[in-house]
């Protein structure tokens, strides 16, 4: 038998490919779905707002409370995840948020508007940050931010592929309903039938799987443990400590800011596309493609680079510098449309960048149930900047009659997101910190030893 303890064995290399083959491309599919219900009200509001007779800052409010219902019960879904079972609770997620998603179609009114998204949040709350949980559950910490740049594709993608068919069906009439209600039932379905398959598909821990041959399962659950045993932080980790740690905090403030500088911007994208250039709704979901191509390609090569290199936080602070650049650049181009479009592009770039080395921090300050708790914290508060976001744009479009200020709002916004995170210190700077053994940790491998300590 092979040694199981070296990481390039016959066995290790076995297990890494049959997880990977088993679990990323159905955590990717499902969150191509989650985020195109998610913002389909961006494409859906270029004739919803008309049809219903919305102002600006009633779809901007709308828009923005989603992440109000979000954040009730975001943490709770995510120690749900590690403490009870990742796959009744995603199968859950999946067939509320379906049920809700298709509900939109039926609104007529603002106050059915905001409460039809209020429980689109709550449904989908624990969704994104139990799948990075669930994910840690599979892969080690120096394998993470790879493992996230795949799921994290499903973000970008989803608009790619969303933005053509929204475009489609906000041309459809069929049964006398407008192809905007069509928009919100076709793209709401495919969550129903995903959340009966997830109940046996997924697989809650590496122990049950029956697809592991016994000794690829004794691999992964020594070496999960093994990593497990090198978080830098006191052990055993307790609940609480994702709510007081200084990097903890810091990370919740860095998000906020960051969440309500790119749902700002990727909400109301597309009614700034139609008013910068008078083109159709399909040319405009068309045009909406290419900053999310962008965005597809950055996020494997910063997640690859961060891997490789051992480093997190510059790769994060770096990627949120691009965003507050480009939005900083767009807000002067209002009448020079393939700049502005390149910009949008430029900013992309950190938009998805950032996503799949950010998650990978909470894991080198806490470790079991509290880097659960701290994911589900930091998900739930910063995904407030969700509402702020496109509120705070809607806003600044009817007082100022101009995109100018909004996009200089959010790009001023991206700039202390980058200046939080740059803050953070080394792991082991910020706890003296110790393993499990007892032993001290000079520096967090995944951290980057020549990094300044700050």
């Amino acid at each position: 038998m092979p040694d199981l303890n070296e990481s390039d064995s016959a066995v290790a290399i076995s297990a890494r490919r049959r997880i990977s083959r088993r679990l990323l491309p159905y955590l990717f599919g499902l969150y191509v779905v989650a985020y195109l219900d998610r913002v389909n009200v961006g494409y859906a509001a270029l004739e919803m707002t008309r049809a219903l007779k919305f102002g600006p800052e009633v779809y901007g409010f709308g828009a923005g409370i989603f992440f109000v219902g979000y954040f009730i019960l975001e943490i709770p879904g995510t120690l749900l995840v590690e403490s009870w079972s990742a796959r009744r609770w995603i199968a859950r997620i999946l067939l509320t948020w379906g049920v809700v998603a298709m509900a939109t179609g039926f609104v007529n009114t603002p106050r059915q508007f905001f409460w039809v998204r209020f429980f689109l949040g709550l449904a989908e709350a624990g969704f994104f940050p139990g799948i990075v949980v669930y994910l840690s559950h599979w892969y080690r910490r120096k394998e993470a931010a790879m493992a996230l740049a795949w799921f994290i594709t499903a973000q970008p993608i989803s608009n790619i592929l969303g933005a053509p068919l929204s475009g489609w069906l906000l041309g459809v009439k069929w049964l006398g309903w407008e192809g905007w209600r069509w928009l919100f039932v076709v793209e709401g379905l495919p969550a129903v039938i995903l959340g009966a398959v997830t109940l046996w598909y997924l697989t809650d821990w590496p122990h049950e799987a029956h697809w592991l041959t016994d000794a690829e399962r004794r691999w992964v659950t020594a070496e999960l443990e093994r990593d497990s045993q090198m978080v830098g932080t006191q052990s055993p980790p307790r609940f609480w400590q994702a709510f007081y740690r200084r990097e903890i905090l810091v990370m919740v403030a860095g998000y906020v800011c960051i969440v309500t500088s790119i749902y700002g911007f990727t909400f109301w994208m597309p009614t700034v596309l139609q008013h910068m250039s008078h083109f159709s709704n399909s040319s405009v979901a068309a045009i909406s493609m290419l900053p999310y191509l962008v965005g597809l390609v950055a996020t494997v090569l910063v997640g690859r680079s961060s891997d490789r290199r051992g480093e997190r936080k510059w790769h994060t602070a770096g990627c949120m510098a691009i965003i507050a650049l480009g939005l900083a650049v767009s807000a002067h181009l209002e009448n020079n449309v393939p700049l502005a479009i390149a910009a949008f592009c430029f900013a992309m770039i950190g938009m998805y960048g950032y996503l799949p080395v950010f998650w990978t921090l909470p894991r080198l300050y806490l470790g079991g149930v509290a880097a659960a708790a701290s994911v589900g914290f930091i998900n739930s508060v910063g995904n407030l900047g969700g509402f702020f976001g496109p509120y705070l744009f809607g806003y600044l479009v009817k007082t100022t009659h101009s995109f100018r200020a909004g996009m200089t709002v959010l790009a001023g916004i991206a700039t202390l997101a980058t200046v939080l995170i740059a803050s953070l210190r080394p792991p082991d700077i910020a706890e003296g910190a110790h393993n499990r053994a007892g032993i001290p940790i000079e520096t967090s491998k995944d951290w980057n030893a020549d990094s300044p300590r700050l």
